[in-house]
C-alpha cells in the first residue's frame, strides 16, 4: 500500500523497533525491492579494506558543540574539510579552490533545506513563495510499500511482522513541500515553468533517474541553480571536468556507499548563501554528528591515498573497483534486455574520462528501463515480484521505470533471472 509522509515515519519507526533478522541468502521466491537506491553493492570491498578506515573515539573526545569556532562553518571538523577537497582535486570533478566554502550536513537533504531558506531569505511578506522546479524526469517523490504478516510466537503468542520494501527516499517535491514554507514550493517541471521572477531550478547531473548528463533547462531571468552532483564520480559517469557552479551538493551516500552515516557536503561560492545554509543547519540540528563525520573524513582519505598513488603492484582503488562492477552490471542487463525484446535502456555517449586517461562509458546508478507497447513497466515487473519506482513518480508516463543498480549481487543476479524469464507477449499477456 501507499503510506503518506506522516503515516511512513510511525511505520519505519516500529519496524526499526521489532524488525527481524534478515537471512543472508535471498530465497528464489522473495521479493526484490529494487526501488530504493541503498549501495550495498559496495560492502564486499570495505570488507576487504580491513582496518584501513577503522576509527576509534575515546570516551571523552568529541563533546564540545564546536569542531572549528573560526570557521563559518564551525560545526565542520577541519579532518573532513581538508578530506573533501583533498578528494575532488584527486577526482578533478569539482573546483575546492581557498574561496570556496564546505559546509557539512546530515546528508544532502538537509542541505537542501539549507539551501532553499538560503535562497528564498529575506523576503518580503507579501510576496509570493520562490518556485523551485526541475527537469522531468526529476527525483522522485516518496512512496513506502508495505507487506504484513503474522507468527506464533513462544507460548502461543502471535507476532506481526511487517517488510518494508521502500524506505522513505526524500525527494524534490517532497522535500519542498514537506515543511509547508512560506518562503518556498514545489512548481513542477521545469521545461514548462513559464512565470516571470524569482525560481529556483534544481539540475541533477548525471541525473536520477535516466542517469543523462544536465544543464539548466528553464533559464529565465531571475533564476538561481543547485547542482546536485551526487553521482558524478568515476564509478558512475566519465568525469569530463571540474564542476565549478555557485552551489553544488554532494553526498557520501553515493560517492562511497556509506549512506548510514548520513553525510553530505555543500561546496558553496558566495559567503552569505553559505552563512544562511550553517544558520538553517544550526536552528535545525545544531551542528553535523562529529562522529559521523570523522567516519567520513578517514574514509575519504584512504580513497584520496589509494587514487593518488601509482605502481606495478597496486592493487585497484575504490573508483576503479566501483567502475567495473557497474560496468559488468550494465553489460549483463543490456544484454538481456536484448534477447527478450519486452524492455528498452537508454545509450549514453562514451566520453573521455580525465580520471581514469581514457574514453569511458557511463554506468548509471540507475537503470531507466522502458516497457515497449505503451505498457505500465512498474506494474508488468510486480508482477515477477520486482518492486521498482514507476515514471508518474518522476513526472512521466508509466511505461518507464528506475531500478537501482547498487543492491548486493545476489539480489541484482535473482533479478536478472526474473527479468530474462519474461519472453513476450500473446494476446495482450507476457509470457515466461
Amino acid at each position: 500500500m501507499v503510506v503518506g509522509i506522516d503515516k511512513a515515519v510511525s511505520a519505519a519507526d516500529s519496524v526499526v523497533s521489532s524488525a527481524k533478522k534478515t537471512p543472508t541468502a535471498i530465497p528464489s521466491d522473495s521479493v526484490i525491492n529494487l526501488s530504493r537506491g541503498d549501495p550495498t553493492m559496495y560492502q564486499p570491498y570495505w570488507r576487504r579494506m580491513g582496518d584501513k578506515c577503522t576509527v576509534v573515539i575515546p570516551g571523552h573526545d568529541l563533546m564540545s558543540y564546536f569542531s572549528d569556532p573560526g570557521n563559518l562553518c564551525w560545526f565542520l571538523m577541519p579532518e573532513l574539510d581538508d578530506a573533501i577537497r583533498r578528494l575532488h582535486r584527486v577526482v578533478g570533478n569539482a573546483v575546492v579552490d581557498d574561496d570556496r566554502y564546505i559546509i557539512v550536513g546530515t546528508g544532502s537533504t538537509q542541505l537542501f533545506q539549507a539551501v532553499l531558506f538560503a535562497l528564498s531569505t529575506p523576503q518580503n511578506p507579501d510576496t509570493e513563495p520562490l518556485s523551485v522546479v526541475a527537469a522531468a524526469p526529476f527525483y522522485s517523490v516518496l512512496i513506502v510499500f508495505m507487506e504484513g504478516g503474522s507468527e506464533m510466537g513462544g507460548k502461543g503468542c502471535c507476532r506481526v511482522y511487517y517488510n518494508v520494501f521502500a524506505l522513505m527516499e526524500p525527494s524534490y517535491p517532497e522535500e519542498t513541500e514537506f515543511l509547508r514554507s512560506g518562503l518556498y514550493k514545489w512548481a513542477g517541471d521545469a521545461y514548462s515553468f513559464d512565470k516571470d521572477g524569482a525560481y529556483v531550478e534544481v539540475v541533477t547531473s548525471p541525473n536520477n533517474p535516466d542517469g543523462t548528463i544536465r544543464e539548466a533547462v528553464a533559464n529565465r531571468e531571475g533564476g538561481k541553480l543547485i547542482h546536485d552532483l551526487a553521482y558524478y564520480w568515476p564509478q558512475y559517469t566519465p568525469i569530463t571536468g571540474k564542476a565549478d557552479y555557485d552551489i553544488m551538493l554532494f553526498t557520501f551516500s553515493k560517492a562511497t556507499g556509506h549512506a548510514g552515516s548520513r553525510i553530505g557536503w555543500a561546496i558553496v561560492k558566495d559567503k552569505q548563501v553559505a552563512a544562511k545554509m550553517v544558520k538553517y543547519i544550526e536552528l535545525s540540528s545544531i551542528g553535523v554528528s562529529k562522529e559521523a563525520q570523522l567516519r567520513a573524513a578517514k574514509i575519504l582519505e584512504v580513497i584520496a591515498k589509494d587514487c593518488a598513488s601509482s605502481g606495478p603492484d597496486k592493487e585497484e582503488n575504490f573508483f576503479e573497483y566501483g567502475h567495473r562492477l557497474m560496468s559488468d552490471r550494465w553489460e549483463k542487463l543490456r544484454e538481456v534486455v536484448k534477447r527478450n525484446g519486452v524492455f528498452s535502456l537508454p545509450k549514453y555517449p562514451r566520453y573521455f574520462c580525465n580520471f581514469k586517461g581514457k574514453d569511458t562509458d557511463s554506468s548509471p546508478a540507475f537503470a531507466w528501463l522502458k516497457a515497449k507497447d505503451g505498457l505500465n513497466c512498474d506494474n508488468l515487473l510486480r508482477e515477477f515480484k520486482i518492486v521498482t519506482r514507476g515514471g508518474p513518480n518522476f513526472g512521466v508516463e508509466s511505461d518507464y521505470t528506475r531500478i537501482s543498480m547498487l543492491s548486493v549481487d545476489e539480489e541484482f543476479n535473482l533479478f536478472l533471472e526474473r527479468l530474462a524469464a519474461i519472453k513476450g507477449t500473446r494476446n495482450g499477456h507476457y509470457l515466461l
